[in-house]
């Protein structure tokens, strides 16, 4: 039976900074804050150390979007590990056009540990986005 476009909710795979991004991913939840739970969250130490291929590993296993969170630019506990990340997620999202695979299923968004309605509102965001691109099938 296929499934309506309507009641289909994109699966988001989030890259977040244990710093700043997941510390206000995990103030939203202990604040009750509501966002998709369809977005799963794995810590990372920087957003800088973000590679393209984990963002290729993550739609290759099915997620249909990624996102990559990190500090506010400027604030970075590496100095400059989320002008890199800002960086590498440019190239990436080239590189997916190139192959054929929409660009806008990778979204980069920064928030501090003390944005917990601001990552509510990006999970939602990005949520949306994605759930407009459609399902991912390529690596089906």
């Amino acid at each position: 039976m296929e499934q309506n476009k309507s009641e289909w909710e994109p699966q988001i795979l989030g890259f977040l900074c244990k710093w700043c991004s997941y510390a206000g991913a995990d103030l939203a939840g202990t604040s009750r804050k509501k966002y998709p739970a369809n977005v799963r969250i794995m810590k990372i130490p920087c957003s800088g150390r973000i590679d393209p291929l984990f963002i290729l590993k993550g739609l290759r296993m099915g997620y249909d979007g990624v996102l990559v969170s990190g500090c506010h630019p400027g604030d970075c506990h590496y100095q400059t590990g989320n002008y890199r990340a800002r960086r590498r997620i440019v190239l990436t999202k080239q590189l997916l056009e190139y192959i054929g695979i929409e660009p806008e299923r990778v979204q980069a968004a920064w928030c501090s540990a003390s944005e917990a309605v601001k990552f509510a509102q990006l999970a939602e965001d990005v949520t949306k986005e994605v759930k407009e691109v459609g399902p991912n099938r390529l690596f089906q």
